[in-house]
């Protein structure tokens, strides 16, 4: 605005590099239209995605929610990878302390490959259980050297009494 007040050179061609400015900008935008409106369709078909995508991922978690984890599972002759898998994933939820009572597991090898693991071994329990920080109980019906080999199931135990009760009688026969 100053530039069209002012009577001097610099002020004249100021106000004519202004005015080229704008008929430029005119331009680019005229002959870019096209490419801002295909800009905007996209953003659009982004945003409409995202929603189907949302609301999908929704039905999905109010799924996980509403079906409960199976108390039990069951492995048949040469579901080895599975068997270990799910083994597997149940160990990883332990967040202090794993107990595996398996009598089956050879002591000495088991000491030889994890030195820093403490194991204690007795013959009170016939059957295997797996029990994450005394609170969490797995029957196991093959020991985990096993499993996969043959037909066996895994139950999660959901009486905390039964769990005290198999920590009580572990603890007893560590003390004998």
């Amino acid at each position: 605005m100053l530039s069209s007040v002012l009577r001097s050179e610099v002020a004249v061609q100021t106000s004519i590099r202004i005015m080229d400015t704008f008929v430029e900008m005119r331009r680019f935008i005229a002959n870019n239209a096209l490419l801002f409106e295909r800009i905007s369709n996209v953003e659009l078909k982004q945003l409409e995605y995202q929603k189907q995508t949302d609301e999908k991922l929704e039905q999905i978690f109010e799924y996980i929610s509403d079906h409960e984890e199976s108390s039990q599972k069951v492995f048949f002759d040469g579901q080895i990878y599975d068997a270990f898998s799910l083994i597997i994933s149940l160990i990883q939820k332990a967040e202090k302390e794993i107990t595996l009572i398996d009598g089956y597991v050879n002591v000495e090898n088991f000491n030889a490959q994890y030195p820093a693991l403490e194991v204690k071994y007795t013959r009170a329990f016939h059957d295997r259980f797996l029990i994450l920080d005394r609170d969490i109980a797995y029957h196991v019906g093959a020991s985990l050297k096993d499993a996969g080999k043959k037909c066996f199931g895994i139950s999660l135990i959901q009486d905390e009494g039964i769990i005290r009760d198999i920590m009580q009688r572990l603890e007893l026969e560590a003390e004998e």
